[in-house]
């Protein structure tokens, strides 16, 4: 219970924790909190750790204990902040449609910004100010569609989950391209002529029609931006039928 108060302190009332601890000249929660951030946005969160950025800060491990417990709780501040930070459009005067699309590309631009986010657990999300309002945010993209108060927090869940694996398998792409140091017209074209010696046309005749058809529209064998807008469309469709069943009129409205 104690650990529970200390970490929602921290997130609602930073200097009144600080206060309680002491302050050390140039240094706060914010500070240790945007200190994290900006080693897991260069190194990923597995790079983040007490010690890291103490070290980070110029100061001993021990000192940071007095402004953040642990790494437990350094974490959910350091999502609750980048929460917090998020540009959100104003969404009351456009379709529901709209409205959720924009609440997809927040989420997209977050993870692209933020890769480490998608790594933290959302079945326990950090209960500070950048979380409630980005909640509130993004529930009030379902006004007007119809929807009871479970189902709407449920549509909220599926649109995020399909952002945050998009933007996860968006992100093992470029990662995948930074550590072979080839772009992937370049592995086709040294894989292509290798791969036709061995591959048979005739034994997959679907593959060989779909693939060559998407490879020419596409580019490339995947592609992430087509891949987002494709998928987010559906999942907008998916949605769509829901609502009119629920308001009864019509889903692209």
């Amino acid at each position: 219970m104690a650990e529970a108060r200390r970490t929602i302190d921290l997130l609602w009332f930073p200097e009144s924790a600080e206060r309680k601890r002491g302050r050390r000249p140039g240094l706060n929660v914010a500070r240790v909190v945007e200190t994290g951030i900006a080693v897991a946005d260069e190194e990923g969160l597995d790079a983040v750790s007490m010690r890291r950025v103490a070290t980070e800060l110029g100061v001993v491990p021990m000192t940071l204990y007095t402004y953040v417990p642990d790494k437990a709780t350094l974490l959910e501040l350091m999502l609750d902040r980048v929460y917090l930070a998020m540009p959100r459009a104003d969404l009351p005067d456009l379709p529901w449609r709209e409205r959720l699309a924009a609440v997809a590309a927040e989420n997209r631009k977050l993870v692209e910004d933020h890769p480490w986010v998608a790594g933290l657990p959302a079945s326990r999300p950090p209960l500070g100010p950048g979380l409630m309002a980005k909640y509130e945010h993004e529930l009030r993209a379902f006004d007007g569609c119809g929807l009871d108060d479970v189902t709407i927090d449920s549509a909220l869940t599926f649109l995020i989950g399909f952002v945050q694996s998009s933007a996860r398998t968006a992100a093992d792409v470029r990662a995948a391209a930074a550590r072979s140091a080839e772009t992937d017209v370049e592995w086709w074209q040294e894989r292509g002529p290798i791969f036709e010696v061995v591959f048979d046309p005739h034994t997959y005749p679907t593959a060989t029609r779909v693939g060559a058809a998407a490879g020419e529209a596409l580019g490339s064998a995947y592609d992430p931006d087509h891949a987002y807008v494709f998928g987010l469309e559906r999942v907008l469709d998916g949605l769509g039928v829901l609502i009119e069943g629920r308001a009864g009129r019509d889903p692209g409205r």
